[in-house]
């Protein structure tokens, strides 16, 4: 019961949000030109705040267990490689391939996945999670950039040159790599008995928190902007299949494996992060990023709010399975 509790005040704030900005639409609040500005501004200045302090935070990248680490990366490029054909056989719309490929792997990790990694295993749970964004995210921004890019909506053939453009441009690839850079900066200090940190220069610092708070509640009011009912039929197919894989079939996948393989080398912790990344819904980040490199983003934004819904009883039923199992 109460995972089940949690995961409903998990998804409750972002539907409710979404709502909010579903309704500020209709009362003409918010148009479509308004919207479109916040999503560049939410996937070029927000969201990379949001994420560099992620990783900031680390309290100590040399407590990385690289095994768990590994697993996850390993799992998420095989989701991948079982996604990329299934959505070319589901959809012959190249931006909506782009948007439901993104939509598989891509999980609301940073939101919604750490914070619930602490409520399945207190703050063991968090440090792991946290400690694991490092190397998550970087890959799950990859991995939808080369989505994005190779089922362009644009109509423009994918080249790697293309590709790799998309990947060292990505604003919020470029935020975490920055962030891994001052851990390891840090890190040099601590052992020099140097103890600035960048968090000493106060002013800028609270304005980068600032920053980082804007994110995640002005993309879901954009989100729920941009939201059409409408649009529900004519995606129906890509809505089915997006929000069962995101929900059902990645987190038996991810999840299902860990458990049958690994059950005797992994802990509770690293289960709990497993529940984060493989049951927790679709990213909000995926929505501005479908829009920014021409994909389907109405697609990207059904999505989001539809495995938000479902993912509720899904992330109760893991973590109801896993703590009668012993695993919690």
């Amino acid at each position: 019961m109460e995972s089940l509790i949690f995961a409903i005040k998990a998804v409750l704030p972002i539907v409710i949000m979404v709502a909010i900005g579903y309704i500020l639409k209709k009362i003409k609040f918010m148009d479509a030109e308004f919207a479109k500005k916040a999503n560049k501004l939410v996937f070029r200045i927000f969201l990379p705040s949001m994420l560099f302090l992620n990783v900031y935070n680390i309290e100590d990248i040399g407590d990385i267990e690289l095994g768990y680490v590994i697993y996850v990366l390993v799992a998420l490029a095989l989701i991948f490689c079982i996604a990329l054909p299934c959505v070319m056989l589901i959809t012959k719309k190249n931006g909506c391939r782009g948007a439901l490929l993104q939509a598989v792997f891509r999980s609301n990790y940073a939101l919604i996945g750490i914070p619930l990694s602490g409520s399945l295993f207190g703050d063991e749970g968090i440090a792991v999670a946290t400690i694991l964004s490092a190397f998550t995210i970087p890959l799950l921004n990859i991995l939808a950039v080369i989505s994005l890019t190779v089922f362009s909506g644009d109509g423009e053939k994918p080249s790697f040159k293309k590709i790799m453009l998309g990947i060292i441009k990505n604003p919020l690839i470029i935020s975490v790599l920055l962030g891994v850079l001052v851990l390891c900066v840090r890190a040099l200090f601590a052992k020099n008995g140097i103890t600035f940190r960048l968090s000493s220069i106060e002013p800028p610092f609270k304005v980068l928190n600032y920053l980082s708070s804007m994110a995640t509640p002005l993309a879901l009011l954009v989100l729920g902007a941009q939201f059409e009912f409408s649009a529900v039929a004519s995606l129906k197919k890509e809505i089915i299949f997006g929000t069962l894989a995101r929900t059902v079939f990645v987190p038996l996948i991810g999840i299902g494996i860990a458990y049958l393989l690994f059950r005797n080398t992994f802990d509770g912790a690293h289960f709990a992060t497993f529940v984060a990344v493989f049951a927790t819904p679709v990213a909000v980040s995926s929505v501005p990023m479908a829009q920014e490199m021409k994909g389907d983003a109405i697609l990207a934004g059904q999505l989001v709010v539809w495995t938000t819904l479902v993912s509720g009883f899904t992330v109760f039923l893991v973590s109801f399975l896993l703590k009668a199992s012993g695993i919690f």
